[in-house]
């Protein structure tokens, strides 16, 4: 390796690198177990003797900042953690901002692998042994080889041609959504959507109009751009149409799985709604996070495909349908935001990786994602029935259901006092992982549920949690 030393003059060569490599020592730059050059590869490259090299090393190793190994060479040793200076955040003239986002708590942060518990109720979040692993590992192949047939240009921050096609016929089929290839942009997964969009819409003091209960990491980021989020409540036809502000910008909803209680919105409430929005002059963020997955009644349309004003931002991911790790995600925008959007992603990050895209765009146009999608529909709605059966017997004691028809989670009431806090943590004590609805709500009262995802548990793992969950509600009632 070289080392990044500057030797200046020809007085106090030793005393310069002997400093030189303590600094860097110290400070971390060079890292414990880093094996320097050899002393005569060293003097060969800062035109230094070799003598005085070797003194150098000997004395660095006689202060224990170096070891030696007989026939492997001069290591850097490890030292104890040096003590830095460091500012304090009331010094900076950015504090009041910087404690802002310190504050920001995160309720619905996933679990790391040493987190992990056998049976996880989690929501959003899918199986890996659900996921197409050879077929995914060809279509890399694909996106490696088209990747090096290009120029090492930076890519489109839109997206990839090839891709933005792929997601234009794919949400057509599956989700009635009306646009083409130039209405898409593709994305860091659905949350970076939501962060494009926000950066173009709002200001500080913009009204946002958000459903109480909903997506707390939305509602979160829209306060963080100094957005005014405004509650607004949710009844079983969905968000109420008549409590959004007249001044509102921005209004989003799930329609079609309301999150996190699971009904979606009426036909006449979605009509109400794109008629406010044309009127007052906000745009709808639709967030159509895992509706490919129906299983009861007609299929419904996004609200998107009745949007005859143009006010419709739709927000879509694959995060959902693939695996959350490939942060893949998609915007179809209107016309009148679609260029701000796109000088906001370039400005952002440029663009997406282009590896994933070849490969989506691969995997979707061989028809791998409709086959994916069915193969885990069947999956999921197995195990649906089996949550829903388990409620409707020996847990109705204590549970209901809220109907939902679609996505891979399902919220869940209780029907008599329970002591929330005390029910997570007995059940993660037994490999159970629970997860309350308590932290989607914010002005509206709380109300005492949990949030049952079925993506990522085992099917055969659903009866033995519930088990286990039976037996603690007993213990604790």
């Amino acid at each position: 390796m070289e080392l990044h030393i500057v030797i200046q003059g020809r007085k106090d060569l030793a005393n310069q690198l002997y400093e030189q490599l303590r600094d860097n020592i110290e400070s971390g730059r060079l890292a414990a177990g880093v094996q320097l050059p050899p002393s005569r590869l060293l003097a060969a490259q800062l035109g230094l003797s070799r003598k005085t090299i070797s003194d150098t090393y000997s004395r660095l190793t006689y202060e224990n900042y170096l070891v030696g190994k007989i026939g492997s060479g001069t290591f850097v040793n490890v030292l104890n953690a040096p003590t830095q200076r460091r500012q304090t955040t009331s010094q900076l003239a950015s504090a009041t901002r910087i404690s802002k986002w310190q504050d920001i708590s995160l309720p619905l942060r996933h679990p790391t692998l040493e987190g992990t518990l056998r049976c996880d109720f989690i929501g959003g979040a899918t199986a890996k042994t659900q996921f197409p692993h050879d077929e995914w590992r060809r279509c890399t192949q694909y996106a490696l080889r088209q990747m090096s047939q290009a120029r090492g240009f930076y890519s489109q921050p839109e997206g990839l041609p090839p891709l933005r096609s792929a997601i234009a016929g794919h949400i057509a089929f599956a989700r009635g959504v009306k646009c083409t290839a130039d209405d898409i942009v593709v994305c860091n997964g659905a949350q970076q959507a939501l962060d494009l969009i926000a950066r173009v819409l709002i200001e500080p003091g913009c009204t946002v109009a958000m459903e109480d209960p909903g997506y707390t990491p939305a509602r979160q980021l829209f306060a963080a751009q100094s957005a005014e989020v405004v509650s607004v409540p949710v009844d079983s036809e969905g968000i109420v149409v008549e409590q959004i502000p007249e001044n509102t910008h921005v209004v989003y909803v799930t329609p079609s799985h309301q999150m996190p209680l699971g009904m979606p919105m009426s036909p006449a409430r979605r009509e109400a709604l794109l008629e406010k929005a044309s009127r007052i002059g906000a745009i709808i963020i639709e967030d159509d996070y895992d509706s490919e997955f129906r299983y009861e009644g007609r299929p419904t349309d996004s609200l998107q495909s009745m949007d005859r004003f143009g006010v419709v931002a739709y927000v879509g991911t694959f995060s959902k349908t693939l695996l959350p790790e490939l942060r893949l995600g998609y915007a179809v925008l209107p016309e009148v935001i679609l260029e701000a959007v796109i000088k906001a992603k370039q400005l952002t990050d440029w663009h997406t990786s282009t590896l994933p895209q070849w490969a989506l765009a691969k995997f979707i146009s061989e028809g791998l994602l409709n086959k994916h999608i069915r193969r885990c529909h069947s999956i999921y709605a197995g195990r649906r029935e089996r949550i829903l059966a388990r409620l409707a017997g020996d847990l109705r004691p204590w549970m209901e259901a809220i109907p939902s028809t679609a996505g891979f989670h399902m919220a869940v009431m209780f029907k008599v006092p329970v002591n929330l806090p005390l029910l997570v943590e007995l059940a993660r004590k037994v490999e159970i992982g629970l997860y309350p609805l308590t932290g989607f709500f914010a002005d509206a009262s709380p109300r005492d549920g949990l949030m049952l995802g079925f993506g990522a548990i085992e099917t055969l793992d659903i009866d033995p949690a519930l088990d286990r969950l039976r037996d603690v509600l007993t213990q604790i009632a």
